[in-house]
């Protein structure tokens, strides 16, 4: 049962994630919820309707009613849950993973999500000790349009970007399935088509690997920005006119910008990751900003909890009250679109507008291997936090200096020790960075 993560279950189709699993996750499924009615999309990866299949069946013969919305992004489904006002949904994806990979995304009703702590605990004791025993009645399967409500729902925020000049990377994943119904024919398009054995690039553009070709096409093109989205398309990450990578906490600053237009509460949710450059930035604009933990499951709580107007995370994820205080790659497209057709008039340029907002170097992400996770942070918080001049601990550490500070956090779904650290200038970033990982390896085994 190793593919139960902490926000969804998750692992090498065939091994990790088999179809017998599938199918015991939809049998017990509607008991968790308490559902009579679950939707369920599904991804362009070549397993994706094995799973679909197994999965189905499993809620069918515990006789609860299945709509299947077919091939969708992550944010479809979550748009779908809320609008057709289902007792539950479930995605079938494994969202930026390799090909080999497959896996469920789980919500409950007004897609509020399915975590370790919130049911996928249960459900896997569910699936370990509990016997299936097939309803005499059956559920119905019935097959619905999702795309035109969800393509509908965000053309309202879509301006006029005739005068921008675009380029868009679909991964080879669900965002090709969406994207030209919103920007139409005039954008330069790359790995556009659905493949789910990912030809191009793996469907990560947090791998810097795989963003090459976009950057490429920005610079050749001379673009105003380059667009690249996830396997499921519910993250976004962008490339300035420069072919600069920009990374997806800077880019809170600017979204923070045009969020100031929504109404209610200007309250932003930040990781806590997140670089300082964005939060002073963001506290500048008048928001109050909550700095909280890694993870879609904790962030939507957070937003739904402080009626906060957007979130995101360092990982590319956004989220917006105005989306159900869910993440869409394409909402979080649309709004920097439209803020930078608006800067543009004013001469600006992506590039500069993130510079406007930088003020510290950062490390980004370093991941390290460690066996003793709890004990090497106790290590590296017991040293820094008396002279620290703030401790956040909601997520690992968070400890911050006049002039410095780091993060340091154990993943959620993977067997690492990941450090953030961001500095007021190069060389102390290179000297905390050197200190902070002898100390790590030091003290690991």
């Amino acid at each position: 049962m190793k593919a139960f993560k902490a926000y969804d279950i998750r692992g090498v189709f065939g091994s990790d994630l088999t179809t017998d699993l599938a199918y015991k996750v939809g049998y017990f499924l509607p008991r968790l919820l308490e559902a009579k009615t679950i939707l369920v999309g599904r991804d362009m990866r070549v397993s994706s309707p094995e799973v679909f299949k197994s999965l189905t069946d499993g809620i069918l013969d515990a006789n609860c009613n299945v709509i299947d919305i077919s091939l969708s992004s992550t944010p479809m489904v979550y748009f779908s849950t809320v609008y057709f006002k289902v007792d539950g949904s479930v995605q079938i994806t494994a969202s930026h993973n390799p090909a080999k990979y497959n896996g469920l995304k789980i919500s409950r009703k007004m897609a509020v999500p399915v975590g370790g702590e919130t049911g996928l605990n249960t459900l896997k004791e569910m699936c370990e000790n509990e016997e299936v025993v097939v309803s005499k009645e059956r559920g119905t399967l019935t097959s619905v349009d999702a795309k035109t409500p969800y393509i509908s729902f965000l053309n309202k925020y879509k301006e006029d970007y005739s005068n921008m000049k675009i380029a868009v990377d679909c991964s080879n994943g669900m965002a090709s399935l969406l994207v030209k119904d919103i920007l139409g024919d005039d954008v330069i398009y790359i790995n556009d088509t659905l493949d789910g054995t990912f030809p191009n690039h793996e469907p990560n553009p947090l791998d810097p690997n795989n963003t090459v070709q976009l950057q490429e096409v920005v610079k050749e093109n001379n673009c105003d920005l380059g667009i690249i989205f996830d396997g499921d398309a519910d993250r976004v990450m962008f490339i300035d006119e420069k072919g600069g990578y920009i990374p997806a906490d800077h880019l809170m600053g600017l979204l923070g910008e045009k969020m100031m237009e929504f109404e209610g509460e200007k309250i932003a949710v930040v990781d806590i990751r997140t670089s300082k450059s964005t939060t002073e930035y963001l506290e500048k604009l008048g928001y109050q900003v909550i700095t909280w933990k890694v993870g879609h499951v904790h962030a939507k709580a957070k937003l739904r909890e402080t009626g906060a107007v957007f979130g995101g995370e360092l990982a590319g994820h956004y989220y917006f009250r105005e989306f159900n205080n869910c993440d869409s790659g394409l909402f979080a497209m649309l709004m920097i679109l439209n803020i930078l057709n608006k800067k543009r008039d004013k001469g600006k340029t992506l590039s500069s507008l993130i510079s406007n907002i930088v003020r510290y170097e950062s490390s980004g992400e370093i991941n390290f291997k460690v066996e003793n996770k709890d004990e090497v942070i106790d290590i590296l918080k017991n040293k820094y936090e008396k002279t620290a001049t703030k401790v956040l601990d909601t997520d690992g550490y968070r400890i911050e200096f006049d002039s410095w500070w780091f993060g340091i956090r154990k993943s959620n779904t993977e067997p690492y020790l990941r450090l953030v650290l961001e500095a007021s200038n190069k060389e102390q970033l290179k000297q905390k960075i050197e200190e902070i990982t002898k100390i790590i390896e030091d003290n690991s085994r």
